[in-house]
């Protein structure tokens, strides 16, 4: 059970603030064309609507174009609008330099393309100025969302997230939409735990907040995609996993101090239920399988033409891996909580080598036969490979995850 918290203390309008209570910073690297009508449009709207005295700050990491002098301008003409120059680029630098420079008690950020409507700032803010929550974030997923973006923007968001979940057991439904608040004191404690410099920096600051037990609030956005983003979706995605990599060895490995950073309680498992019988597992599992073999295809099909065959192969093979263990873990064998998690990801990861194997061996052995064979071709090869692996990769998941669940719910009980 987590220990009760404390609500800080709320800010009181009717009360004067000679310093600013909302601090928002608008992180850039080379936009000096989204630039000024983000700040002046952001500027216009807390003047209108917020009841607080607000500070814009400007955080340009490294740009080379025009955006440091437009910057400078703005600063110059619109009151409580600042800039700082890092001179090394990264979103998580400009981030952490700016929120650790600044007075005010309630930090936020927004993307400067603002694909988030704006009228969910003051609900973002809200609940950290009233003292109720420690964090809060603009969530993409939630049912009240309204959000237009093209198809594979939207996979890519919806497996990250699921990877998050399978892998670190994250509750929080949107770990990057560039929309999020936090209290200063909770940061203070915080930033100096993130590693992260770069687009990672916001799903550790997340992690690290729930797993010390801190209060996340989430607030349902109308987002609209940018279609002039120049994310490279691949470096990042690649950086993202090599991220929750190791911030997952470090949980795993109590290297970090979350208990000072709140009110953090240790999370119990769910007393474990009898697995299902073999045969109601090969049905889940055989749904499971279904499902992660679309995403397996529909991944392959986004990744080929960047990263080619066997790459695209293995890159969307190691995504719906992890997906399908933590789909399997709970849905197929009734497995729940944090116990034995690494211990499955593991089984999980072994199920991916036997799957990499069989499909990349049906790929090679198809453009052997068939040179120059493309996706009309591979994509039945890889539904009938891992029709093949499927039933091995089902015993060598019940192998690894069963055991030590059977064990716990056996322990203190005299054998039959």
């Amino acid at each position: 059970m987590r220990t009760a918290r404390r609500p800080a203390p709320p800010l009181d309008p009717g009360l004067p603030h000679p310093e600013p209570v909302l601090e928002v910073v608008v992180p850039v690297h080379n936009e000096e064309h989204d630039l000024e009508p983000c700040v002046r449009r952001l500027h216009a709207h807390l003047a209108e609507t917020f009841p607080y005295p607000f500070r814009i700050t400007v955080a340009d990491n490294a740009s080379t174009d025009r955006t440091p002098w437009i910057a400078a301008r703005l600063a110059g003409e619109l009151p409580g609008t600042h800039w700082v120059r890092l001179e090394e680029k990264g979103r998580g630098r400009a981030l952490h330099t700016a929120w650790s420079r600044s007075p005010a008690p309630v930090l936020a950020y927004l993307d400067v393309d603002l694909s988030t409507d704006l009228a969910a700032l003051l609900p973002l803010v809200a609940p950290l100025i009233s003292g109720h929550s420690d964090l809060a974030i603009g969530t993409r997923l939630a049912r009240g969302s309204r959000v237009v973006r093209g198809p594979k923007r939207e996979i890519i968001s919806r497996c990250y997230n699921g990877l998050l979940r399978g892998t670190l057991s994250v509750g929080f439904t949107d770990a990057q939409c560039g929309f999020k608040a936090v209290r200063r004191e909770v940061a203070e404690r915080l930033l100096p735990l993130v590693e992260d410099r770069e687009w990672f920096f916001d799903t550790e600051l997340l992690v690290l907040a729930e797993r010390a037990g801190l209060r996340i609030h989430e607030v349902p956005v109308d987002w609209v995609d940018d279609p002039d983003s120049r994310v490279d979706l691949l470096s990042t995605a690649l950086a993202d996993l090599r991220g929750m990599a190791r911030l997952g060895r470090a949980l795993a490995g109590g290297r970090l101090p979350l208990a000072a950073l709140g009110s953090a309680g240790t999370t119990a498992g769910s007393a474990a239920a009898p697995p299902p019988g073999r045969l109601a597992q090969m049905l889940r599992f055989a749904a499971v399988g279904a499902v992660s073999t679309l995403l397996h295809l529909t991944l392959y099909v986004l990744l080929r033409p960047a990263a080619g065959a066997q790459a695209g192969n293995a890159l969307a093979l190691l995504l719906c891996t992890v997906l399908n263990t933590a789909a399997n873990r709970r849905f197929t064998f009734g497995v729940r909580g944090r116990a034995g998690l690494p211990a499955h990801h593991l089984g999980g990861l072994v199920a991916l080598l036997a799957g990499l194997a069989v499909t990349g061996a049906a790929l090679a052995v198809l453009h052997h036969a068939v040179p120059g064979a493309g996706p009309g071709a591979e994509l039945p090869v890889l539904v009938a490979a891992n029709l093949a692996a499927a039933l091995l990769r089902f015993h060598l998941l019940r192998a690894w995850v069963l055991p030590g669940r059977r064990s716990r719910r056996t322990t203190g009980t005299s054998a039959s």
